[in-house]
Order: structure tokens, then C-alpha cells, then sequence
């Protein structure tokens, strides 16, 4: 009897301790769930945590959008600054303009600095010079063109248009020739003067083409050589 009683005793302190371990356990998954809920900047199960600059991001304030266009425009008018009187705008104009002008002329000169890109480098300011020193036939295809498309209009006869037309075909082909001479020298010496240059032929050559088209007087940059100048 007492060893049955003794049984039952035993079994019921068993039990009272695993109530009590279960009980701790709970406890203790409580207080975890509640401190990873307590840490800040951490995203919820499943989802992926937010960078700093995000989440800093999201916590600004964001400023709704204008409603209506008098609403956009005072808010284009606060970010552009306090308006400026007429003086000050006729002053800043003419600083603009001073400036500008400044910028051609001396794009104009000749500066590498204030030149456009396809213009920059002893290259091309070397096949420059070889095309301003050369008296090209090219340099007479716009005047003609537009001498012949005249008397084309101002005639309009048959006899004149058949002789025309054929006029214009050779003049397309000798300036054509022309120009394949022109690309072909200036490879030439280009070569010799710089044995290091990377650029291809075809592209010195077609902007030489270019250049000698132009009329003389309305070259950019403006021609640094007199005609039959030597070109070394």
C-alpha cells in the first residue's frame, strides 16, 4: 500500500513539474516574440529587411501634388528664387550675352578648349590649315548649285532644262573627285606629321570634304593660313 501510495505521489510531482517546464517555456517564447517585436528598423516575417536610406526615406514627410495649376506654378515660383527686378534681369541678360560672345570669338580663334569636340586636337586643326591653304574646287559647289537651280527656275525651258541637268551631273562628279583628292593628301600628310594618329581616314578624309565645301569667310573655326601658304 504505501509503495502504491508512494507511486501516486511521485507521479503527481512528475506532473507538476512538467506543468511548470511547460509554463517556463511559454514564458520564455513570450518574452522572445516580444523583444523581436520591440527592435527597430526590423521587417515582419517573410518580408525582407529595409536598407537605412529606405526606411529613412519613407519616415520624411512627402509633400502632396498641386491640385491645381495656380498651385504649381507658386510652387515653381518658390523653388526659382526671389523674382528679380527689371534692372537685374537687363543686367544678367548682358552678362549672358557678354559671356556668349566671348565663348564664339574665341571658338572662332581657334582655342581648344572652347572648340567643338569634332574640332579639338593637333589633328584636326592641322587638316585645317591644309584645307584653308589649298584652293579648292569644292568650295565652288554651293554657289554653282544655287546658280544653276536659278537659271532652272528663271527659264523654264526645255531646251535649257536638257542642258541643265547633265551640267549638274558634272558638276556633282568633279566635286566628287575633288574630294577624294583632297582626303587622300591630307591621309598623306597627316601620316607623315603624326606617325602616332589614331584616327581613321575615312574620317579625316570626310572632314576635310567638309570644311573645303564651306565657303572661305563662313568657316568655323576661322582660317588661321593665307591661301598658298606652306603646310608643314
Amino acid at each position: 500500500m504505501k509503495l502504491l501510495g508512494r507511486n501516486k505521489d511521485d507521479s503527481e510531482g512528475a506532473g507538476g513539474a512538467d506543468d511548470s517546464r511547460k509554463q517556463g517555456s511559454s514564458l520564455d517564447v513570450d518574452a522572445t516574440s516580444a523583444a523581436r517585436d520591440a527592435r527597430p528598423g526590423t521587417a515582419p516575417k517573410g518580408r525582407p529587411t529595409p536598407k537605412r536610406n529606405e526606411a529613412s526615406r519613407r519616415r520624411g514627410p512627402v509633400a502632396p501634388a498641386p491640385m491645381t495649376s495656380a498651385e504649381a506654378r507658386r510652387r515653381r515660383k518658390e523653388l526659382r528664387g526671389p523674382k528679380l527686378s527689371r534692372e537685374e534681369r537687363k543686367v544678367e541678360k548682358a552678362a549672358r550675352r557678354s559671356e556668349m560672345s566671348e565663348r564664339r570669338e574665341r571658338m572662332m580663334a581657334g582655342e581648344d578648349a572652347y572648340l567643338l569636340p569634332r574640332d579639338k586636337g593637333p589633328v584636326r586643326r592641322y587638316v585645317r590649315d591644309v584645307v584653308d591653304a589649298r584652293r579648292n574646287l569644292l568650295g565652288l559647289f554651293m554657289p554653282s548649285a544655287l546658280g544653276l537651280i536659278f537659271v532652272m527656275l528663271a527659264v523654264p525651258s526645255v531646251q535649257v532644262q536638257q542642258l541643265l541637268s547633265p551640267a549638274m551631273l558634272v558638276l556633282v562628279f568633279v566635286m566628287v573627285i575633288d574630294g577624294f583628292v583632297l582626303g587622300r593628301k591630307v591621309n598623306r600628310m597627316v601620316d607623315e606629321k603624326f606617325p602616332d594618329n589614331t584616327e581613321t581616314g575615312w574620317k579625316l578624309g570626310f572632314y576635310a570634304a567638309s570644311r573645303a565645301s564651306q565657303l572661305r569667310r563662313m568657316r568655323a573655326p576661322r582660317p588661321q593660313v593665307e591661301r598658298g601658304a606652306s603646310v608643314g
